[in-house]
Parts: C-alpha cells; structure tokens; sequence
C-alpha cells in the first residue's frame, strides 16, 4: 500500500507534505508525491520546481521514507485527475491541504479540497498550515 499527497509549492503545501512523510514513516508504506499542472499552460504557480521535488524526496529519504513523484496533468478537474491517481495506486490514505477560504470565495471558485474529501474512496488527511 502507499499514501498520496497533493503537493503545490506553498506553505499548505509543504504542510500537507509533511504530515505525508509523517503519516509513510509511522505506518511503514510508500509515499506518492503528486504534483499537476494545467494541460496546455505555459505558466502555472502550482507546478512545483525540479528544487522543491528534490528537496521533498530528500527529507522523505531522510525520515526513512521511500517516496517518488508522480506528474501528471489535467485538462478541466484536478480533482478528478488526483482522485483517479489514488484509485489507480489503490493507496491507503490521502493526504490534502487546506487553506482559508472564504464562504463566497468557496461558492464562486469552487473547491478542489472539499470534492477530494467528498468524493473520495480511501480515508482521507486534511491538514492546515501552522
């Protein structure tokens, strides 16, 4: 088995990803380390550097954790896209990060999170930065 975490390079990011390493460490799996980019974007500030993935697969190297990273792309629901990666890794657990929103902000935009905790099929960590 192996635990998935959605990685973007922010503070709920790195939070996410830690308690991912955490949560690989204590229960003796794999760690995947997913990180999307928009199809066709020439630019996206979700997509993670060649730094940050090195660094990531270094502290989980560190803890102990065998870890490797999964790129993948999605065209309209990224949601969707990381859903069908942990079904198709039949993982044990999904780790998410949350970040503040807004009621209005949640009703407009939408929110990958909370359809990833609604929809999965495997239990689910949501942590929040510090």
């Amino acid at each position: 088995m192996s635990i998935i975490v959605g990685y973007v390079p922010t503070n709920v990011g790195e939070a996410a990803v830690t308690a991912a390493i955490n949560e690989a460490k204590l229960r003796q799996e794999e760690l995947l380390i997913v990180n999307s980019s928009r199809a066709g974007s020439l630019v996206d500030k979700n997509t993670a550097s060649a730094e940050d993935l090195e660094r990531i697969l270094g502290n989980a190297a560190q803890a102990g954790v065998q870890a490797k990273i999964l790129e993948s792309s999605y065209r309209d629901d990224l949601a969707e896209e990381f859903l069908g990666l942990a079904d198709q890794h039949s993982v044990s657990l999904i780790v998410i990060g949350l970040r503040q929103r807004s009621q209005v902000g949640k009703f407009i935009m939408g929110s990958h999170a909370q359809r990833i905790l609604l929809q999965a099929q495997h239990p689910v960590l949501a942590v929040k930065p510090e």
